[in-house]
């Protein structure tokens, strides 16, 4: 089972990140965003999760992820209980939730999981919308 520590280990190597202790939870944050808490026991993790996406996440797996309460529904919000991920999984939640609060180019600089390019069409759209438009006759 992954531990509270371990997670700890893991995001404080992550920039911007500080650690608080609010109402008896561990939490951390980037800014005053959180993105990774715990129960007080220390059981259950909740993370930043896009919010389109966490049906999907819960529905898969059910046994290890778990919608956030009724009040926290309105947040990109998702739980998660530690005895079923591996430290593996753990990490690739707790960055996934962090990239989700800082800049993009602070995540870009972090490089232990670099983020996808924008495929070349994208890059060639852009350099598309200044240009000209000229109408050819028939």
């Amino acid at each position: 089972m992954i531990t509270i520590q371990e997670v700890r280990k893991f995001a404080m190597t992550l920039p911007r990140t500080t650690e608080g202790l609010v109402g008896g939870r561990v939490k951390f944050y980037v800014g005053r965003i959180v993105y990774v808490s715990f129960s007080h026991d220390g059981t259950v993790m909740g993370f930043g999760f896009p919010k389109e996406e966490r049906d999907w996440l819960v529905g898969g797996t059910p046994d290890k992820f778990m919608l956030p309460s009724a009040s926290d529904m309105r947040y990109h919000w998702v739980l998660v209980r530690m005895a079923a991920i591996d430290e593996k999984e753990m990490r690739e939640l707790v960055l996934d939730a962090w990239r989700m609060v800082v800049p993009r180019r602070v995540a870009l600089a972090y490089d232990e999981v670099p983020m996808p390019r924008p495929s070349p069409g994208l890059r060639a759209g852009r350099a598309l919308r200044g240009a000209r438009r000229v109408r050819l006759s028939d």
